[in-house]
């Protein structure tokens, strides 16, 4: 099932939905304004919180964790020792990885685990301004966690560069 995502998510504070295949709100991204850290709320249409996003705080290197029910769901870095560039590691609580690779910042990336594609984000099918697409490949994967993930890796990516660190992980001049 593909999501629509508009790309409204540089303020904190700001609400956005996150539509359906068929133009149906399907999640809501609340981002919670006054926090000491970044701070967003996946939520479903009836307000439940799916999932928390929290920026991690006094981490070596920049991570975000997504938690689930008030419990570490995963947490995401990025892959410092890759020669792909604009490469995560999606690390979730029992250990298993998941890897998110391509053009982060184009909106043009995959998401997969063990060589297996879950979610593939993409402009390209959308010709609005500022809209990508999140396409859950697998039926039984978990759709807000994938959306969470491609969020939380935008995020992470723009805040690099606005950092002054180039999309593949060095620091600018």
């Amino acid at each position: 099932m593909k999501y629509l995502v508009r790309d409204k998510m540089v303020a904190i504070g700001d609400d956005y939905w996150i539509e359906d295949e068929n133009g149906r709100h399907a999640f809501l991204v609340d981002g919670k304004a006054l926090r000491f850290r970044d701070t967003l709320e996946l939520k479903d249409p009836d307000g439940q919180i799916l999932i928390t996003l929290r920026e991690k705080l006094f981490a070596l290197r920049d991570a975000m964790t997504l938690e689930r029910d008030q419990r570490r769901l995963a947490v995401i870095r990025r892959k410092r020792l890759s020669l792909v560039r604009g490469h995560f590691r999606v690390t979730l609580a029992e250990g298993t990885e998941l890897d998110v690779s391509g053009r982060i910042l184009d909106r043009e990336f995959k998401v997969e685990y063990d060589g297996e594609l879950l979610a593939l984000v993409s402009r390209q099918w959308y010709r609005l301004r500022e809209t990508y697409a999140v396409d859950v490949v697998r039926e039984d994967a978990d759709a807000a966690l994938l959306i969470a993930v491609a969020v939380c890796v935008i995020r992470m990516a723009e805040k690099e560069r606005e950092d002054g660190v180039s999309p593949d992980g060095v620091p600018g001049p």
